[in-house]
């Protein structure tokens, strides 16, 4: 069942703090016309009942505050999940560098260079970039913000956002071996 997902994967982003409180949003496409999403101020960890958004005209006012993204990144990608997280490593490396080249061995392999996408969170200009981004990848930060990770499932977009935390918590130790 779709809800159980949305449940699993909240409760894992949660206990492995790549969300707090009630940041962060998921969402599905699950069809032709419309995804399925977190509401504005849920968390993750319960999120409660989803809210169809269509993927043109107007959307209902409990929708994540990020519902431009997750509709941008529908309309322009094949994409079926996007989770967005406020991972803490991978939120400050994105304040201090325009791409992410992973040194880790998962990084490498998985996602060998994260894009950093900018604008403020909601606007029509991260959802652009994002798209832009995640049109070519599964994997993105925007700048300052969090991750916006994408896959045929939401347990797909987790491991893209749990590898991006990695990635970037390897990036910090190293430097500070240096």
């Amino acid at each position: 069942m779709v809800q159980d997902e949305f449940y699993r994967i909240g409760r894992r982003l949660f206990s492995e703090h790549l969300v707090g409180g009630n940041f962060g949003n998921m969402s599905i496409h699950d069809s032709r016309e419309s995804f399925l999403i977190t509401r504005s101020g849920s968390f993750l960890d319960d999120p409660g009942e989803l809210v169809r958004v269509p993927l043109f005209g107007d959307v209902p006012p409990e929708a994540s505050s990020e519902w431009r993204v997750h509709r941008a990144v529908y309309q322009q990608t094949r994409h079926k999940a996007i989770v967005h997280a406020h991972p803490p490593y991978a939120v400050a490396t994105s304040l201090v560098h325009d791409e992410i080249i992973p040194i880790d061995s998962e990084g490498k392999m998985f996602c060998p260079t994260i894009q950093v996408a900018v604008g403020e969170p909601g606007s029509r200009e991260l959802a652009e970039d994002v798209a832009d981004c995640l049109a070519l990848t599964s994997l993105c930060i925007a700048r300052g913000h969090g991750t916006f990770a994408t896959g045929k499932t939401l347990e797909e977009a987790y491991l893209y956002t749990s590898l991006a935390e990695h990635a970037c918590r390897v990036l910090s130790m190293v430097s500070s071996f240096r």
